[in-house]
């Protein structure tokens, strides 16, 4: 029997059907290729934005660092600048102090005592010197008590000097040494 195909448009409707098929394939193949295409420099140009906003924030980090260093420098320099100020300003107002006190030392020497040094050491003073005797010591460490400058005088020692040390003048004089403390006075309102 003889091949004869009676009903040739059913192979010519899958002929069709493939080719459509194909050509469908072809098409969404094609569709998804630009779509992962345009994904992909959507991805890429995100990336880049972002690389460039980093990298705008790290040279702004930077540039705040340098300024946090120059920063911190100013306070230091402030801190070093205000504790100069302080200490001009404590001698500024001592300057006055020891006029005073030297004034002081000269209101409270009786006569006949004479001052050989004068060493001072925070806030107490040494005194050492002659004196022609020990009643004017006496009066010197009375005066000295009085004075609203000082305070608790101390005797430390007194020694008889010898003719040559003390002058030609006179025979006996005594050397005495003594600490006092200096005391600001109470300022009357």
């Amino acid at each position: 029997m003889a091949n004869i195909n009676l009903l040739p448009w059913r192979e010519k409707l899958r002929e069709e059907r493939k080719q459509l098929f194909f050509i469908q394939l072809g098409i969404t193949v094609a569709i998804a290729a630009v779509v992962v295409v345009a994904l992909h420099l959507v991805v890429k140009s995100s990336i880049d934005n972002q690389s460039e906003v980093n990298t705008t924030l790290r040279n702004e980090i930077a540039t705040l660092d340098g300024r946090l260093t120059e920063i911190r420098q100013l306070q230091e320099q402030k801190k070093a600048l205000t504790a100069r100020m302080a200490v001009i300003q404590e001698l500024q107002g001592n300057r006055p102090v020891i006029v005073r006190l030297f004034d002081e030392l000269v209101r409270t020497l009786p006569d006949g005592v004479y001052y050989n040094s004068i060493t001072r050491t925070n806030d107490s003073i040494a005194l050492e010197g002659i004196a022609d005797s020990n009643s004017r010591i006496s009066a010197l460490m009375r005066d000295l008590e009085a004075s609203e400058w000082f305070a608790d005088p101390n005797l430390l020692g007194v020694s008889a000097v010898s003719g040559s040390e003390a002058g030609a003048q006179q025979n006996s004089k005594n050397k005495f040494q003594l600490t006092v403390k200096v005391t600001t006075p109470i300022q009357e309102k």
